[in-house]
């Protein structure tokens, strides 16, 4: 008889399988996938053993239609910003292949799905399966049932550093969802203080500053003076002494 659902993912994760899943988010026209309205941002963050590992797929979409004043106002996107950007057809290969058949994690996630899935109808692609998905928002209601459970007030909650985020955006709501889920899961020790002091605020520095190499490197700070008071502590250490293994100690 097989395991449940559950209890395979447990194993997985205490044998130290590498158990990938996909957190992901969308922005959209307005909020009816069913009526017409489109994805214009569709942002992936892989996370391998809940960590997230760098690797993320990012597109602004032509959506090929007008944007609710309501929607602007949420995540700052506008016909004009959108208008030379590739369609979903255009990038859905990309898209498919970066998920691959990996569990799909999103916050209230039955509004992304159906974005998603819409997308994929037109280009006659096969929908993404509801049994591949985790949504936060559900577990969010079972560990804070008095909530508040939006992904705002979850990072507060966390500790989760916010200040990047003045307005919706598929990419960075997906890299603070990561955090999230990991702390709903209650998994932040079994991944390195993946918190808001940890490994997402720090993914989150690194996008908003790359690091940038020196012109010229910097001058050695070891004078010859100090090297040679340097190789007569070593000459007094005995012929065991570690130093004597690098020649340059020596």
């Amino acid at each position: 008889m097989g395991r449940p659902v559950a209890h395979v993912r447990a194993y997985l994760i205490e044998s130290h399988s590498m158990l990938r899943e996909i957190v992901f988010d969308t922005e959209t026209t307005g909020l009816n996938a069913t009526g017409g309205d489109r994805l214009i941002e569709l942002g992936c963050v892989e996370i391998v053993n809940r960590i997230p590992t760098g690797r993320e797929f990012h597109r602004y979409l032509n959506p090929e239609r007008d944007i609710h004043p309501d929607a602007i106002a949420v995540h700052g996107l506008t016909p004009e910003f959108l208008k030379d950007k590739p369609l979903f057809k255009d990038v859905v290969d990309e898209f498919l292949s970066f998920i691959g058949d990996a569990p799909l994690v999103a916050h209230n996630a039955s509004f992304d799905l159906g974005f998603v899935n819409a997308e994929l109808e037109r280009v006659s692609r096969p929908p993404l399966t509801p049994d591949r998905i985790v949504d936060t928002l559900v577990l969010a209601r079972r560990r804070h049932p008095a909530g508040p459970n939006s992904l705002d007030a979850l990072c507060k909650r966390y500790g989760i550093d916010l200040s990047q985020r003045t307005k919706h955006g598929a990419l960075l709501d997906s890299l603070l969802l990561a955090g999230v889920y990991v702390e709903l899961l209650g998994e932040r020790q079994a991944t390195l203080g993946l918190n808001g002091q940890g490994g997402i605020d720090m993914m989150l520095r690194t996008r908003a500053a790359k690091a940038r190499q020196r012109p010229q490197p910097l001058p050695s700070r070891l004078s010859a003076q100090d090297a040679a008071a340097h190789r007569a502590f070593v000459e007094t250490l005995g012929a065991d002494a570690l130093w004597l293994r690098y020649p340059a100690a020596v």
